[in-house]
């Protein structure tokens, strides 16, 4: 495993407390930063606890990411608790139901944009200040490889996740002169408890699209976000990055 310089960086990772989220909080904290966990599962959120305490300092806060002022609160407590924020991972999200789009009720459409799209934008709304204000960031955000192609039986999440892809463009330029970058991914998909979500047969078709013909791994992906997320990264913003085992290479 390459050594990341992370020392001293205070990190705020959402959907914290499982899968992804808590891969890269545990990569992150390897690498030398202290992280807050936020996620709405507080029973998770302490498993995962107890899980990071023999490798650092780390805190966790049960939030709403889509709830203003609530995302405004665990914002104050991370800064309260870690004195400054460095770092945000946009990371918690959704997949929703596997249906065709006519078959959406308005309802289940609202729920997952709402935590895939309206969630990144409140908590870099509540950090990008402070920020700016220090002179350094590093926002990532998870969105998908269904932001690129379109996923059918997946509108909600494709849209969602393409929303997110344009969010970190429009985000990144507005913060290009700085200190502050801001970043996503696209991952194909990996197997975490997202995939109780969705059907078999969308799993089967999600497998079958990856020329390596396998799902990434959450350490894979933990690896290039803790790399966007470091120092290093200094001259990159607005970037899309592709980690979908040769699915769509732009």
């Amino acid at each position: 495993m390459n050594k990341i310089d992370l020392a001293g960086r205070k990190a705020v990772v959402t959907g914290g407390a499982r899968g992804i989220g808590l891969a890269i909080a545990e990569r992150f904290m390897q690498s030398g930063a202290e992280v807050s966990l936020w996620d709405m599962d507080a029973a998770a959120l302490d498993a995962a606890l107890k899980h990071l305490a023999p490798i650092g300092k780390a805190h966790t806060t049960t939030v709403d990411v889509t709830d203003a002022n609530a995302v405004g609160a665990a914002a104050n407590a991370a800064i309260g608790q870690m004195g400054k924020v460095d770092i945000l991972i946009n990371n918690a999200g959704i997949a929703g139901p596997s249906k065709t789009t006519w078959d959406y009720t308005p309802e289940e459409w609202r729920k997952v944009l709402e935590i895939d799209l309206t969630g990144p934008f409140l908590c870099s709304r509540a950090l990008v200040p402070g920020m700016i204000a220090q002179k350094y960031g590093r926002i990532v955000s998870t969105a998908s490889i269904a932001g690129k192609e379109g996923n059918p039986n997946a509108a909600a999440y494709s849209a969602a996740k393409a929303g997110l892809i344009g969010l970190t463009k429009s985000l990144g330029k507005e913060l290009a002169q700085t200190g502050v970058v801001v970043n996503c991914i696209t991952p194909a998909a990996a197997k975490t408890e997202i995939f109780n979500q969705i059907s078999q047969q969308h799993i089967d078709y999600m497998l079958s699209k990856i020329p390596m013909g396998r799902f990434v791994e959450v350490n894979e992906i933990a690896a290039l976000v803790t790399w966007l997320s470091s120092e290093e990264c200094s001259f990159t913003t607005g970037g899309v990055f592709d980690i979908s085992g040769g699915r769509a290479v732009y």
